[in-house]
């Protein structure tokens, strides 16, 4: 009697010491005040009405300074009014922004060079999140990225370091033949994340409001008609006063931003990637 009352108090206390170890649960970040938003650029944000709904989605010329500039001409000129989604795949993307609807289209104007990586410099508006050693990862605006340390850019001839964009859910890419050198009008958003993408597709821009919208997009491959489509795209700089939404988006340069990124490791553990985090926006 006494050996089994002897083990359940060594097994009492072997609990007690357990709990009292465990970390405590990461606390829930109180809600963004005023400080915590940033205002986008209207004429960097493409307003995509389509048939299942609104997506906004933010152009970030910062990364991919060619692409968004074909973005926002092509949106200018009413090019990508009525195309449709013509390849659609779950946990993957959708692709749209071909004038046949069946890849094998694009705009008039030439194709445009790979805009796989860029520079980051000290001028560069990276808003660093963690820094796991050789590498570090952060956001610029809504756009996740990662780059080399910038421990490095001082043995480099320009001063800067290689960075690259990850393919989280939202982030838009330009769609391309084998040529990598062959981004013209087509592109796609992001349903899930995908890494086999970075640094072989240009990312343009990131879906600040209507994720819901990319996961509702009839999928297929290709998918069968009717096919869902964008019914219009235009600049939200463009839309008239009376028709255009307040858009606001949470700053990564934010407190809310630095305390929601320390609850989410810490919950996440090692398996946290910069994936799992989300950046509310307001649309009103």
């Amino acid at each position: 009697m006494k050996s089994v009352l002897l083990a359940s108090a060594l097994a009492l206390a072997a609990l007690s010491l357990s709990a009292a170890a465990a970390p405590a649960a990461p606390q829930a970040v109180a809600a963004p005040g005023p400080a915590d938003w940033r205002i986008p650029n209207p004429n960097d944000v493409l307003v995509i009405d389509t048939n299942r709904g609104r997506i906004l989605l933010e152009l970030v010329p910062e990364v991919a300074p060619q692409f968004a500039a074909r973005a926002r001409q092509l949106a200018h000129e009413h090019f990508y009014d009525g195309l449709s989604f013509f390849r659609v795949i779950e946990d993957f993307m959708d692709q749209t922004g071909d004038p046949q609807n069946t890849g094998a289209g694009g705009s008039k104007m030439p194709d445009l060079p790979a805009e796989f990586t860029f520079r980051r410099g000290a001028d560069t508006p990276f808003v660093l999140g963690y820094d796991p050693g050789a590498t570090q990862v952060g956001f610029i605006k809504s756009l996740p990225v990662m780059s080399q340390n910038m421990m490095l850019a001082p043995m480099t001839r320009d001063g800067k370091v290689q960075a690259w964009t990850l393919f989280c859910p939202g982030v838009a890419g330009a769609a391309r033949s084998g040529d990598p050198d062959s981004a013209n009008s087509q592109f796609f958003l992001m349903r899930a994340d995908y890494p086999k993408l970075e640094k072989q597709y240009t990312a343009f821009g990131r879906v600040i409001a209507g994720q819901d919208v990319i996961r509702a997009i009839k999928t297929g491959e290709p998918v069968a008609d009717p096919q869902d489509r964008m019914e219009r795209v235009r600049l939200l700089a463009d839309l008239p006063a009376g028709e255009r939404p307040t858009v606001r988006v949470i700053d990564p340069a934010g407190p809310w931003f630095t305390a929601e990124l320390a609850r989410l490791r810490a919950q996440q553990g090692a398996g946290f990637s910069a994936c799992d985090v989300t950046i509310p926006s307001e649309v009103k």
